[in-house]
């Protein structure tokens, strides 16, 4: 019986010639990362020995720079492990600062065929590299971290064939929120993505598709490798690497397609991801005190360009804050370099150091009571970003810089004719 990315994967790291849905297969690890919140007093355990210091990193992405007293706290702690076990991919506060997901991409951490995990929800981001990427519980990771393997139960994989081209204004999140409106949760399924419409989109564009993939409570998400993928890992690293693809006898829970052609700009309404997306012009005229460009999901120099070209020559609407944060130091600089930071404040935004920040409900933009913001964050949960009673809508980036204009939800195809 043929095997999917997923499986084939499992098996390899795991010793097995084949691995089916239902199986648990304990598999090596190829990299292991830990961020902020791991070294906060109430997770953190003292750790005597690791299985390998060239297989860990550790990121300060979270609350960065520390916001409070408690995570000054943490990254103290984290800087004694990295001194105490010789960790050389460490990214402090500084020239390699950056959300532990786009750090992934730009130093190529993530190589096809590869494990990885971390104890960040969004971890299945890496997926987009062609290898299994997953988040695991705190106690997990440290455990990962001193034994330099875990476990994972596999489950049945849902394959989406991604066909056609984005238009205009349409974006990534857009393709996304469509399968998770349509199509809801996965949970305890892996997600794998292929198609002829892969070669359209950017590996930014994907690697929001694979991050946003935890929203659909999925196992692993991983796509097919091709050579804009092999290009991207060979820039960035020099670790070897073989790709996986899936056997053309793979058995899959489901296939189904997307057509990229038909997608328009989606909002997926507060407080869930799935099960609830409605086309902008549902929302229309929604006002806004709050809008939100960044997150390990979408604060790629790809959306920091996409909103800068929404609001060039444009202003941001009184009574709007605008908060926008690039997903690393890298992304900030080629958006600096480009130009386009320069636009986004000229229009009025303010931009935060790379920080998941206000994502996760941290600092850098927190919403008072009643508040309402629109976001190309990861989550619109009930408090997710702050107040209980605020609310929270979700969109891409171009319809964020839109609506920011306006002072309400508003359709970016107005702004890029």
């Amino acid at each position: 019986m043929g095997m999917t990315i997923a499986e084939k994967i499992l098996a390899a790291k795991g010793g097995r010639k084949t691995v089916v849905p239902g199986d648990v297969v304990t598999v090596h690890l190829d990299t292991i990362i830990l961020f902020d919140n791991n070294f906060m007093p109430s997770n953190w355990r003292d750790i005597q020995r690791v299985c390998d210091p060239e297989r860990i990193v550790v990121v300060f992405d979270h609350r960065v720079p520390a916001p409070n007293q408690l995570a000054a706290g943490g990254h103290h702690t984290g800087r004694e492990f990295v001194k105490r076990f010789g960790i050389t991919r460490f990214h402090d506060v500084g020239r390699e600062q950056g959300i532990s997901h786009q750090l992934v991409a730009d130093y190529g951490y993530a190589v096809p065929g590869s494990t990885l995990v971390c104890s960040d929800s969004h971890t299945c981001s890496g997926g987009v590299f062609n290898c299994l990427a997953r988040g695991v519980g705190g106690p997990d990771i440290i455990y990962a971290a001193v034994k330099g393997e875990t476990w994972f139960r596999c489950g049945e994989t849902t394959r989406y064939e991604l066909e056609g081209t984005l238009s205009k204004a349409v974006t990534a999140k857009d393709a996304f929120l469509q399968i998770a409106g349509v199509h809801g949760d996965h949970a305890t399924q892996n997600v794998e993505y292929g198609g002829s419409g892969v070669a359209g989109l950017s590996i930014n564009a994907r690697k929001t598709i694979t991050t946003m993939s935890a929203e659909l409570s999925a196992e692993f998400a991983t796509f097919e490798c091709d050579d804009t993928l092999v290009q991207w890992v060979q820039a960035r690293t020099q670790r070897p690497f073989t790709a996986v693809q899936p056997d053309a006898d793979a058995k899959y829970k489901a296939v189904r397609t997307v057509n990229l052609s038909e997608l328009t700009p989606l909002v997926a309404l507060p407080d869930s991801v799935v099960n609830n997306s409605q086309p902008v012009g549902a929302l229309k005229g929604t006002r806004i005190d709050q809008a939100y460009i960044g997150s390990c999901a979408n604060g790629t120099q790809d959306d920091l360009e996409l909103a800068a070209a929404v609001l060039r020559g444009r202003r941001v609407a009184a009574g709007v804050r605008l908060i926008v944060v690039p997903a690393s130091q890298t992304v900030y600089r080629d958006a600096l370099k480009s130009g386009a930071i320069a636009t986004l404040v000229e229009a009025g935004a303010t931009i935060a150091p790379p920080t998941c920040g206000a994502c996760g409900g941290g600092h850098m933009g927190v919403l008072a009571a009643e508040e309402t913001c629109i976001t190309s964050s990861t989550r619109n949960f009930k408090g997710r970003m702050g107040e209980p009673s605020s609310r929270v809508f979700m969109a891409s980036p171009a319809t964020v810089a839109a609506s920011a204009i306006v002072g309400t939800i508003s359709d970016p195809r107005e702004f890029l004719n």
